[in-house]
C-alpha cells in the first residue's frame, strides 16, 4: 500500500513539475480565473491541470504521513539492523534537591575569610648597604 502511493505521490510530483513549466510567465497564472474558452485556453487548461495535480499532490502527502505514522515503532533504525546492539547509556547520578536553607547568607552572617599566612622574612644580608649616590652638584655658571 505505501508503495503504491509512494509511486503515484513522485509521478505526481513529476507532472506537476512539467505543467508549472509549460505555463507562460502571465503573473498570477494559478489565481487567474475565467473559465470559458478563450484566446488563453491553453493557459486555462494548464491551470487547472496544476490545481488538479497540486491537490492530488498533498493527498499523497498526507497519506504518506498516516501510512509512515501508524508504521512508527518509536525505536531506532539502528536496533533494525541484524546483530547490531546500540550502546548502553552511561549511568548519570541523578541530583538532589538541596536541603535546608538556600538563601545566601545576610552580609552579617557571612563568614570571615581566612587571611593568608604571612610568608617568614627574608634573612638578613651580609653585605654592607650602599646608600644610593648624592645627586650631582649643580655646575657654576662660566664666567666670560
Amino acid at each position: 500500500m505505501e508503495n503504491v502511493v509512494l509511486t503515484i505521490h513522485l509521478i505526481l510530483a513529476l507532472l506537476l513539475i512539467g505543467v508549472v513549466l509549460l505555463q507562460r510567465n502571465e503573473g498570477g497564472a494559478l489565481l487567474s480565473g475565467g473559465g470559458a474558452m478563450t484566446a488563453r485556453g491553453a493557459a486555462n487548461v494548464l491551470t487547472k491541470l496544476t490545481w488538479i495535480f497540486a491537490v492530488a499532490f498533498f493527498i499523497t502527502s498526507i497519506a504518506l504521513t498516516v501510512v509512515a505514522s501508524q508504521k512508527a515503532k518509536g525505536g531506532s533504525v539502528i536496533d533494525l539492523l541484524p546483530g547490531a546492539t546500540a550502546p548502553a547509556a552511561p549511568e548519570t547520578p541523578v541530583p538532589t534537591a538541596p536541603t535546608g536553607d538556600i538563601l545566601p547568607p545576610a552580609s552579617g552572617d557571612a563568614p570571615v575569610a581566612p587571611t593568608a599566612p604571612v610568608p617568614p622574612s627574608a634573612p638578613a644580608s651580609t653585605a654592607p648597604a650602599t646608600d644610593a649616590p648624592a645627586a650631582p652638584a649643580t655646575p657654576a655658571p662660566a664666567s666670560n
